[in-house]
């Protein structure tokens, strides 16, 4: 009997605001070690498949389950950890991303979250490090760095604090140069579990820490899908 996907989305149909669909009776399932890579043309809808997955939008018609459990039988802040959508830019938020990381830790869901994770988490000031970001950044507020750094920090504590099972990336080397951004890829391969016949050049790496088990990676750089995707999904087909 095989066995359960990580991830499955079945016949997900999203309308726009004229009712004509902007994708529809899509269906995939995501297993872990996979990096699936979602291209299409601008207003295909990518970044709205994320947060429909994120149950942050709402959809037409399908069904998306964890584990084979559908996200409207889990806890919604429960589903939203499991199942995390990292925006392209992080929202302007109050304070500084020592003050946020707190708040985030903080939460109820959070360490329920944790409790159950297996490895341990993954320091996000120590992640970010590696990406170049120094430590006394995390003290500055969010309004006073550049988009490359708040971008950093943020796919640091997503990443870093644990709890997450599928993270949804919405181009999260946008801002960042080639070489920073090759550092993120190799970090983020690094966490996931061994994929069979994976041939990217972090394949078959020891799993660090409380890290992710699969990604859905939303990239305009064909160069950076072809390193990091085990596969990819053209929604201008749907």
């Amino acid at each position: 009997m095989p066995a359960t996907p990580l991830l499955e989305v079945e016949d997900l149909t999203v309308l726009r605001d004229n009712s004509s669909p902007l994708f529809s009776n899509l269906s995939f399932t995501l297993s872990p070690g996979e990096v699936l890579v979602l291209r299409g043309v601008s207003g295909s809808g990518k970044s709205t498949l994320l947060k429909c997955i994120a149950d942050l939008n709402l959809y037409s018609n399908g069904t998306v389950r964890l584990h084979g459990k559908e996200s409207k039988e889990w806890d919604i802040p429960e589903w939203r950890i499991k199942v995390a959508y990292v925006p392209q830019r992080p929202s302007l938020l109050p304070g500084t991303p020592l003050d946020f990381l707190s708040i985030i830790r903080s939460l109820s869901a959070r360490k329920k979250a944790q409790q159950g994770s297996e490895g341990a988490e993954v320091d996000p000031m120590g992640l970010a490090q590696d990406w170049g970001i120094d430590k006394p950044l995390w003290r500055r507020d969010w309004g006073t760095l550049s988009g490359g750094e708040a971008q950093r920090i943020a796919l640091a504590v997503a990443v870093g604090i644990g709890g997450a099972e599928v993270l949804l990336l919405d181009e999260p080397t946008s801002a960042l140069d080639a070489e920073s951004s090759e550092k993120v890829e190799k970090s983020l391969l690094s966490m996931l579990p061994s994929l069979e016949g994976d041939s990217r050049q972090n394949g078959h790496v020891q799993r660090k820490g409380n890290g992710p088990k699969a990604l859905i990676w939303i990239t305009h750089s064909a160069e950076q899908a072809d390193r990091v995707g085990t596969r990819s999904l053209d929604l201008s087909q749907h």
